[in-house]
């Protein structure tokens, strides 16, 4: 009786076996056929997103859904290879592809229990699952995975297999793929990573959130050390290596600053550029966008401006804490909830939100996110002192809760503020039209908008240069003396009421020449100069610059810069007096690549002296410069002269109206650079911050660099221009004349000024 109970049990089994085997074949025969085509495998073509790079060849911005950077498995490090099967798959080179046992565990979990079970995901199986399959943990998705994965193991070599794995896997923070997760986290190339990177990468695919090492360093740091062991384990490490790797302090990268330049505008810039011609197509096909910036240049022009401001903003005083959080998180082990509120403020590069934990008159504690913890005394509160007094008003003192900004100097930890100014600056080639710097503004994760190229602004006194030189056309020269006194004009003059100009100092010099003028920035020669050569005529010499006349109105207001410009445009205006008279286009992009490196369009440039056509008669260029020079020699711009010590410097100072707008526009023949300082919503930048003092610097410390290893440039004399030596108050020196007034470049369009002639007999009853 027992044996044939034992036969019966037996043969039933045999029969569920055969039922279960056929069943499963009769599955196999049914969904294999069906299974998708492995063309996305054998014919691998990632999103790859658009790069944009500085003309060095330096990495500046990234767009698209997925940061992802492909590399072909023979250049994956070792390492980085013995990590992931460690913590993934350890037979991955001997299996077929599916762990049976494993799967089927999984399988009967899934009926057993009624629901999703985790499974013995092999690397193959994951590949299946990335490229064709859903997460959704059932019965199904696992049987058609593990076909596909067979099919896959019949199709493609383990190595193309692991190609794939290693570049298409989601690994957090919007990386895919190992060499995109080594720049996201650690601002290395993989190959650059040590044991204990690779194991901390290793160990993201199989829960990228719940082990982000910057989301949850805790949890990340519990599964490197597993992914280690694993490693030791399998011989992969020896003893020594395993013991460094396992004490190795994990430098991530916490930096907001993704890119080694900070260009974020440019970056920008091409992005908008790329998505009107190639539409939604730049953000998959992997575009290469290779712009004119010079990588160390736009840093500096980056510093420089950065720098500038921050000085203004400490001019000025603190303002007080950017906010307060609620002080019951102060309690001790509330560390996460410090984390969330500081999540919620805009980082700013090196200006780093902070909470105050604790607050006395010489020593203050801050957390910073992340955990760190840092004490300030000394020097570090020397600009925020008054906010520390007790008579301080609650909404503006330093106290446990306040949100503060902290910085790293070399002097250690200050409290600082974000500045409320804001300022561009831009950087050209003259010769060319090639852009090698330009900011647009103090930070961009702050504000998007692009003064550079966007904000229109009075250019006050820096505009005088395209006025004067008007006056040459009609015979004025740097000698030329006018009265330097004051003068009422007309309603009808200036378009509105009765204007009474007066100079910045609010001081007279009565008969002075018209280089000294400039030099000196006088505001009524300036008017008595346009009053004499004519508004029209001065609205129409301005477009041989580039100036638009519709934003410069015919009144007598345009010789004090009260029309509206672009930093950009000034650019391009004071590159015709750099490179002696040729209108020259800005341009930013020099070439863009498809992934493969091939050269789909590259710009062909306007070049003076070739190709750029002139605008402007030499000699008046070299006039104009030549009283330029002295400007940054003794005028308003003498700083310069004293920081840099170059005689090739020209340039001119701006100040609008209530000092609303601070202006310096300057060049060297083979760099104008144009730096300008004001707010959002026009208001005064403060009664003693003009263009020397406001802008200025921003210039010097950006041309300071920037000329260094530049040799000193002798402007040769053009042809059509005398010499002559004038006695002055300060002894003799050289002044420059036209030798005839004659029309020697018919192109222009107008007649080129000459010495003491005809049409200054005509105006001079005006000048004087």
């Amino acid at each position: 009786m027992t044996k044939r109970i034992l036969l019966i049990v037996t043969g039933t089994l045999a029969g569920l076996l055969l039922l279960i085997a056929g069943l499963i074949l009769f599955a196999v025969l049914i969904n294999y056929p069906r299974l998708p085509s492995l063309e996305a495998l054998t014919d691998y073509r990632p999103k790859m997103p658009l790069r944009v790079y500085t003309s060095d060849a330096v990495l500046i911005g990234e767009f698209g859904e997925e940061r992802r950077a492909f590399t072909p498995i023979d250049q994956v490090p070792v390492l980085m290879k013995q990590a992931l099967l460690a913590a993934e798959d350890e037979r991955f080179y001997q299996h077929g592809g599916i762990d049976y046992l494993g799967v089927l565990r999984a399988m009967a979990g899934n009926v057993l229990s009624g629901h999703s079970q985790s499974g013995a995901s092999t690397i193959t199986m994951q590949v299946a699952r990335n490229f064709y399959l859903s997460n959704e943990k059932t019965f199904t998705r696992k049987f058609n995975e593990a076909l596909l994965s067979f099919k896959i193991e019949h199709n493609l070599s383990k190595d193309q297999i692991l190609e794939l794995y290693i570049n298409q896997i989601y690994l957090g923070q919007r990386a895919y793929g190992f060499s995109s997760a080594a720049q996201t986290y650690f601002g290395k190339d993989l190959k650059q990573l040590t044991i204990a990177e690779y194991a901390m990468l290793a160990g993201l695919p199989k829960a990228p959130s719940a082990y982000n090492p910057v989301v949850n360093p805790k949890r990340a740091a519990l599964r490197q050390q597993y992914v280690l062991r694993r490693m030791h384990e399998l011989r992969f490490i020896d003893d020594a290596q395993y013991a460094a790797a396992q004490q190795e302090p994990l430098q991530l990268k916490r930096s907001r600053q993704e890119y080694a330049v900070h260009a974020d505008y440019v970056a920008e810039m091409v992005r908008q550029m790329m998505t009107e011609r190639y539409k939604e197509a730049t953000y998959t096909q992997g575009f290469k966008v290779y712009t004119t910036l010079n990588s160390q240049q736009q840093e500096d022009a980056y510093q420089a401006l950065r720098q500038g401001l921050l000085d203004y903003d400490q001019r000025h005083g603190y303002r007080g804490p950017e906010g307060f959080i609620d002080e019951n998180l102060l309690a001790p082990g509330k560390e996460e909830g410090l984390d969330d509120a500081l999540a919620e403020i805009k980082e700013a590069d090196d200006l780093i939100p902070a909470i105050v934990l604790g607050a006395s008159a010489n020593k203050v504690q801050v957390y910073q996110k992340g955990g760190v913890r840092t004490e300030i005394a000394a020097d570090g509160l020397k600009f925020a002192r008054s906010a520390l007094s007790e008579k301080a008003p609650p909404a503006s003192r330093i106290r446990p809760s306040a949100i503060v900004r902290v910085r790293l100097t070399d002097k250690g930890w200050a409290i600082t503020q974000l500045p409320q100014v804001e300022g561009a600056f831009v950087a050209i080639d003259p010769q060319n039209g090639a852009l090698r710097g330009l900011v647009g503004g103090f930070d961009f994760n702050r504000n998007h908008f692009n003064h550079v190229t966007q904000a229109w602004r009075q250019p006050g006194s820096s505009f005088k240069p395209f006025i004067y030189s008007a006056s040459l056309e009609r015979g004025v020269t740097p000698a030329t003396l006018i009265n330097d006194a004051p003068l009422v004009i007309d309603p009808g003059q200036v378009g509105g009421q009765k204007w009474e100009p007066k100079n910045f100092d609010g001081q007279y010099s009565g008969m002075t020449s018209v280089r000294n003028a400039l030099t000196l920035s006088k505001n009524l020669v300036s008017i008595r100069i346009l009053q004499a050569i004519g508004t029209d005529f001065a609205q129409q010499h301005i477009t041989r610059f580039g100036f638009s006349p519709k934003q410069h109105p015919a009144y007598l207001t345009m010789a004090l810069g009260a029309g509206s410009v672009t930093p950009l445009q000034m650019a391009e205006g004071y590159s015709v007096f750099a490179n002696t008279g040729y209108r020259v286009h800005s341009y930013f992009v020099d070439r863009i690549e498809d992934a493969r490196g091939k050269v789909l369009a590259k710009t062909q440039p306007e070049i003076a002296g070739q190709s750029a056509k002139r605008t402007l008669d030499a000699r008046n260029a070299f006039v104009m410069t030549s009283m330029m020079q002295d400007v940054v020699r003794f005028g308003t711009a003498a700083r310069a002269n004293r920081a840099l010590g170059r005689p090739d410097l020209a340039g001119k100072t701006g100040t609008t109206n209530d000092t609303n707008d601070a202006w310096f526009a300057g060049f060297q023949p083979s760099l104008v650079a144009i730096a300008w300082v004001g707010f959002d919503q026009p208001r005064s930048l403060g009664g003693r911050e003009t263009g020397g003092a406001a802008a200025l610097p921003i210039w010097i410390n950006f041309m300071s660099k920037a000329l260094r290893n530049v040799p000193v440039y002798q402007y040769p004399v053009p042809e059509g221009v005398s010499a002559q030596t004038i006695e002055g108050e300060k002894g003799s020196f050289t002044e420059y004349f036209f030798s005839e007034f004659t029309q020697t470049n018919p192109e222009l369009g107008l007649g080129s000024g000459g010495g003491v002639s005809q049409p200054l007999d005509e105006i001079k009853d005006q000048l004087f």
